[in-house]
């Protein structure tokens, strides 16, 4: 899939991104991942909070409502961080680091996520 925000692509950016809905795509994550993430994430639904354990690099994090509008962003998050429940979050997005601030991506934008 790739990531628009309000519809369109923002500053030419590109994102390639993979749906987690299972438990074991949910449960791993991108944990023992070692290189960064670049030009792809991840969407793991449901989801409302993060712990980066077992992380080796830093990503962005933007949690998401049932109708794929943006909650709250949180920008490189490091490893070994724990992000709490989001309120009225129902998945999220993990990204590489730069991408919410190349996206501008903000509370209350609009994700659609198109099948390529």
């Amino acid at each position: 899939m790739d990531l628009f925000v309000n519809g369109r692509n923002r500053n030419g950016c590109t994102v390639k991104i993979k749906k987690y809905n299972t438990f074991f795509t949910r449960f791993r994550g991108l944990m023992f991942r070692r290189q960064p993430l670049e030009n792809e994430g991840i969407w793991i639904i449901p989801c409302n909070s993060i712990h980066m354990f077992f992380m080796f690099i830093s990503i962005d994090v933007v949690f998401i409502d049932k109708n794929l509008k943006v909650v709250k962003v949180f920008p490189k998050v490091k490893p070994w961080k724990v992000i709490p429940p989001v309120k009225g979050a129902h998945s999220v997005l993990e990204l590489p680091v730069g991408t919410i601030e190349q996206l501008q991506l903000k509370s209350g934008d609009n994700i659609v996520l198109k099948e390529t």
